[in-house]
């Protein structure tokens, strides 16, 4: 990866995210269950005895999957974000500028099932973190498929893939204690992302996709550009009506999101690292 990466902070922000049963981190390792080529296998990532190396530990994956799966890794732990120029833009910052001299090498976190993570990022909306993580391992629990692949690391407990569209377009997801609205919310998700209505594909443009998902009932422009920071991979991508944003970006002051947005003008194209420094001041803040 190019130096400096923040590993501490990538897992501590997954951490608080980690869908029980599909994702854990255990000490200085990050573990989750993928499906590739349509079988399930494990993933394991941890530093590596050199300082500018991760090693990625594959279980139950074809060794023709393997690139795929390294390049996959490679795009949800952001290795190869331009850091010097994210640095020196928002290093400019007197809002940003502790932040990044202490944190230079904050990534931004992306994800392995774009499903997935829109599916959890709706679970996230106006709840805590704590809360949403609950819900989504009750989704992954109930209607994930299960596996039998032993990590290589004890206590790791993963036991689900994250369900597919095809199976949560026809669940009654709503019992497990998720509001109805949003089970609806969920439910057309999958039905659009079964009929290959949405894709998750991060080569399209991410104002498309923004509003491609926001035709959905439930889906509004904080959900959208979340998905697009961390799906899309889009640095530009910002939540200007996030709390935790709101919050962070004048302490004990109340900011509007138009005025968070006006702020936020001198950071592009570099906002979603500007949203991690922030979100990393406000605890548990941050979908």
């Amino acid at each position: 990866y190019r130096k400096p990466f923040d590993w501490s902070a990538m897992l501590h922000f997954l951490e608080l995210r980690a869908t029980p049963g599909v994702e854990k981190v255990s000490g200085d390792r990050y573990s989750r269950t993928v499906t590739v080529s349509g079988k399930p296998g494990i993933i394991e990532v941890c530093p590596a005895a050199s300082p500018d190396s991760l090693i990625l530990t594959v279980r139950g994956v074809a060794t023709s999957d393997i690139f795929q799966i390294a390049q996959a890794t490679r795009a949800a732990f952001d290795l190869d974000a331009p850091v010097a120029e994210i640095t020196d833009l928002l290093g400019k910052d007197r809002r940003l500028k502790t932040s990044v001299r202490q944190q230079p090498g904050i990534r931004v976190p992306g994800c392995w099932n774009g499903f997935e993570l829109t599916v959890r990022a709706i679970l996230g909306q106006q709840v805590s973190v704590k809360a949403a993580t609950t819900l989504a391992g009750r989704l992954a629990h109930h209607y994930g498929a299960a596996i039998n692949i032993a990590p290589t690391t004890r206590g790791n407990m993963l036991s689900r893939v994250f369900p597919t569209p095809a199976r949560l377009a026809r669940a009654r997801i709503s019992r497990l204690g998720i509001l109805q609205s949003r089970a609806e919310t969920i439910r057309l998700l999958a039905v659009r992302t079964e009929r290959g209505e949405i894709s998750f594909d991060p080569s399209q443009e991410p104002e498309n996709f923004c509003r491609q998902l926001q035709m959905i009932r439930g889906i509004g422009e904080w959900t959208a550009q979340y998905v697009s920071m961390r799906v899309l991979k889009d640095p530009d991508a910002f939540l200007s009506s996030d709390l935790g944003l709101l919050k962070a970006i004048r302490p004990g002051q109340k900011v509007t999101p138009k005025t968070l947005n006006q702020i936020a003008e001198c950071w592009r194209p570099w906002r979603a690292y500007a949203a991690m420094h922030l979100w990393n001041s406000q605890p548990s803040s941050g979908g």
